[in-house]
């Protein structure tokens, strides 16, 4: 049997139908994993072959499923610590950063969405369809009771806390459900962008609910603009209406058969899970995951919020977001382009540096940060700034994903890609409550009043001030709080100096090495 030259194949599957076109296409790429070919070398004429239609509408449903994922995200780790933090102290607020929790604890119920499902509706769309419904709802309920609880956030804390942890955990079980259908809705060829369609949603739904929301929501930019101010509950009764379509495009999207290899119940995909986690390789990559965002702890958490009580805008913030959003877009992109081939995480690796010499800068920025009104060579300064972050972390974010899509199974994809997602979240997550105690731990700051008016408000006088109640004191005294040492700059230099240590005796000699094992070895196949 000859084999057609390049230009050959090209004319014979230009001669097939459109479907049928796919279907060969589709084959030509199982043959090639069956057959353990590199196509690093091979090159064959498919590698290079543009989407299919078919792979476009699914590129599109991907991104508007991330989307609906960045919503509810945006709102939690971004806006509502905003609104919260002129009423809470930094522990309360850790409290309530423990909402976002669920989205990295995945991992313990991802078998059961591999697992449990209606053959007639589709293994994903079993679980998305009722979790978009869900997470629709309790929007519904937040847009009715959600101003009244963060105008009264000391009493609500709990209350709020509880409610979004619910959001965030039907959020993280759609997320599983989506990294699954999305190695099945795309070709081999086009997986790597991925990450590309889950920057861009992510990306887009967290512009809206913290860049979006922010502006719209301030009182001032309402004022400036002649228009009414979105509330709390107006925008998450927006949200439900978009969960609420999604659902009903869900419901009329087919979805691709998986053939299933071996027992696929849900003991077998525990026990797959166990297998997995048993490879050292696996167990050392989770490690690395684990530790690979804590140099930029401190900056994550509390350099936005330090610049806001210097007097730094929510309107000028919300610009600054904005502006750098199309760069997040742009890293998604080269992220899918740079990840491709044999060395996924260059691109992971490298922006490590320039990653870490714009926390140091963020955290001077913050240290000269002048006194209102802001010169406008400051605020330029602030929006390159941002741009660089976004653009930065958005590629590293790209790259280590095309990295799990790369070594996951496709038939347990959701319990696959959900392992490596729960412990990149868990190293985001897991440090970010202690550095915002922290913060407060290491602060030292008293209450300074110039006369005491007696010697009862001498007695009166709290011996600190850090907490909302203490402030409060201190100001009903006619007295001044004056920081001694403000326990983010040490925080700082803590996570900044772990990070630059770990990079360089762990982190990149590790990833070098992970990328150099095959795909197929970090597979455990069903006997």
């Amino acid at each position: 049997m000859r084999i057609a030259p390049l230009d050959d194949a090209e004319v014979e599957l230009s001669l097939l139908s459109p479907r049928a076109r796919e279907d060969s296409e589709s084959s030509s790429e199982t043959l090639y994993e069956e057959l353990d070919i590199d196509e690093e070398n091979v090159k064959p004429v498919l590698k290079d072959r543009p989407a299919t239609w078919k792979e476009k509408k699914g590129m599109i449903l991907l991104t508007c499923l991330f989307l609906s994922q960045g919503v509810p995200l945006g709102l939690v780790t971004g806006s509502l610590p905003f609104l919260l933090r002129s009423r809470l102290t930094y522990s309360q607020l850790a409290t309530f950063s423990l909402s976002v929790y669920p989205y990295s604890l995945k991992l313990l119920w991802s078998p059961l969405v591999d697992a449990l499902y209606f053959p007639s509706i589709g293994r994903r769309k079993s679980w998305l369809m009722p979790l978009q419904l869900l997470s629709g709802t309790i929007m519904l309920i937040l847009s009715f009771y959600g101003d009244h609880m963060v105008d009264n956030a000391v009493d609500y804390l709990y209350t709020l806390t509880a409610a979004f942890t619910f959001l965030i955990m039907a959020v993280a079980t759609q997320d599983i459900a989506v990294d699954g259908w999305a190695l099945t809705l795309l070709s081999e060829r086009h997986k790597s962008y991925i990450p590309t369609c889950q920057t861009i949603g992510l990306s887009t739904g967290s512009l809206l609910s913290y860049t979006g929301f922010l502006a719209l929501n301030s009182e001032t930019f309402a004022a400036k603009h002649g228009i009414p101010r979105l509330t709390l509950g107006a925008y998450c009764m927006f949200c439900a209406m978009l969960s609420y379509a999604l659902t009903l495009w869900l419901l009329f999207e087919k979805e691709k058969d998986v053939v299933e290899e071996g027992d696929m119940s849900l003991k077998a995909i525990y026990v797959k899970m166990w297998e997995i986690m048993k490879f050292r390789h696996v167990q050392t990559l989770l490690i690395l995951l684990l530790v690979a965002k804590i140099g930029f702890q401190a900056d994550s958490a509390v350099s936005t919020l330090k610049m806001v009580e210097k007097g730094f805008s929510k309107e000028d913030l919300s610009l600054t977001v904005l502006i750098s959003f199309p760069f997040q877009i742009c890293g998604g992109w080269l992220a899918g382009r740079w990840s491709k081939g044999e060395r996924p995480l260059r691109a992971w690796m490298h922006m490590y540096w320039p990653a870490f010499a714009l926390v140091l800068l963020s955290t001077l920025t913050v240290y000269w940060f002048p006194h209102p009104p802001l010169p406008i060579a400051w605020y330029v300064f602030i929006i390159v700034q941002s741009i660089a972050s976004s653009f930065v972390m958005t590629i590293q974010f790209g790259g280590m994903t095309a990295f799990h899509t790369r070594i996951s199974d496709p038939v347990a994809g959701g319990t696959y890609m959900t392992l490596f997602a729960t412990f990149n979240n868990l190293g985001l997550l897991w440090p970010r409550y202690f550095v915002l105690k922290a913060v407060d731990v290491f602060t030292v700051a008293t209450c300074s009043v110039s006369a005491p008016s007696s010697t009862l408000d001498q007695l009166a006088t709290p011996a600190s001030c850090i907490t909302k109640s203490e402030k409060a004191a201190c100001t009903a005294l006619g007295g001044t709080c004056d920081v001694q040492q403000d326990g983010y700059y040490v925080m700082s230099v803590v996570c900044l100096a772990v990070g630059i240590v770990l990079l360089i005796f762990f982190m990149i000699p590790t990833a070098r090495r992970l990328q150099s094992i095959p795909p197929k070895e970090w597979r455990v196949r069903s006997s």
